[in-house]
């Protein structure tokens, strides 16, 4: 059995964008395979494991960690070859610096670099100057920013680079640093939550659930959780619960070493009560210094799921991460600590 860190690797490694989320998906399915009593892919491109629980009686959950990553999207080709981009989930190019990209063109994926331009500019470069803190003063956001490729826009044709066409923080940024005990990364969100699914398969497959259990590995949750409303419509259960990372922040008193995190609402809703109150308790007799939290600024695929109506029960188990949505930082030990939690609840759903 390969390490929760070596597969953590594999998957921060492997692009994702939103919507095109192909050869993630393959990476998962590939490890929940060989676990679940059914795996399959849905109409949404969502991944699912079905391990079949022996309680009648017991609750049938869905737990939903998402496939996609932080990206951009060509807006246009410019004619001398740069390329214009926009944001594909909430995030502006400070989140993850200006440098090397990944365009991934239908026929080729090329590199280009991410650029505002020159800092030894003055205001005859308007679009510069306006970013220095003690010039003009403005937040650093898309428009100032462009895709350097170093191709015609014929090349680029040729490759299949288009509106529309995905471009990813290059490889050359995306490896795991571990310092102590703790991890580094870009995309922990959400590449830590499907190595929690994973390894929370593993465990079920030694220890069976309570009742069934659908782990779903999902699409496009930062575009509005639509791998996630749809399997929550489509697949039996009144239960959705979300794996995603959490603010470590001193306004949710939510230090960065803390364990698993409850979340008891978020912007969208309320989580259900009952569930939530579970994962609190189990936490507590595993020893795992889990704690709750409320969330503002934050939506996941189960609040997504219960707001637009396609779940009536929706719960939220977290990874505590500092600097979400950027460089982001986690505790080693946590991915464990939640495939451990998670798994006592689906073994144990009710008190």
């Amino acid at each position: 059995m390969r390490s929760s860190r070596d597969l953590l690797q594999e998957l921060l490694r492997t692009y994702g964008p939103c919507g095109q989320e192909d050869a993630v998906r393959d990476v998962v399915r590939r490890e929940l395979e060989p676990l679940a009593d059914e795996t399959s892919v849905d109409g949404a491109g969502n991944v699912v494991a079905l391990f079949r629980g022996t309680d009648a009686d017991a609750p049938v959950v869905r737990v939903m960690a998402h496939l996609d990553e932080l990206s951009m999207i060509v807006k246009r080709v410019e004619p001398d070859g740069t390329l214009r981009v926009n944001s594909l989930g909430t995030m502006y190019p400070g989140n993850f610096g200006l440098g090397p990209v990944a365009i991934l063109g239908d026929a080729e994926m090329l590199h280009g670099v991410l650029t505002l331009g020159s800092e030894h500019t003055s205001k005859d470069s308007m679009r510069i100057w306006e970013t220095k803190p003690d010039q003009g003063d403005k937040a650093l956001d898309w428009a100032h920013v462009y895709v350097f490729t170093g191709r015609s826009a014929e090349e680029l044709a040729a490759a299949g680079v288009h509106p529309g066409t995905r471009v990813c923080v290059d490889g050359s940024k995306r490896g795991l640093v571990e310092f102590g005990d703790w991890f580094g990364a870009y995309f922990l969100d959400d590449r830590a939550a499907l190595t929690v699914l994973v390894g929370t398969a593993e465990r079920l497959r030694e220890r069976g659930p309570a009742g069934d259990v659908y782990l779903v590995a999902t699409t496009s949750e930062e575009m509005g959780g639509i791998g996630a409303q749809y399997a929550s419509r489509s697949l039996p259960g009144d239960v959705t619960l979300a794996l995603d990372v959490g603010p470590a922040e001193a306004e949710y008193q939510v230090p960065v070493d803390s364990g698993p995190v409850i979340a008891y609402a978020d912007e969208l809703v309320v989580y259900d009560k009952l569930v939530s109150d579970r994962l609190l308790a189990l936490g507590s007799e595993l020893g795992l210094a889990s704690r709750a939290a409320v969330w503002q600024s934050y939506e996941s695929d189960a609040s997504q799921a219960k707001a637009s109506g396609e779940t009536p029960r929706a719960a939220l188990l977290c990874l505590p991460t500092l600097s979400t949505h950027g460089y982001e930082v986690m505790r080693a030990g946590v991915v464990e600590e939640c495939a451990d939690l998670l798994t006592e609840y689906l073994r144990r759903p009710l008190p």
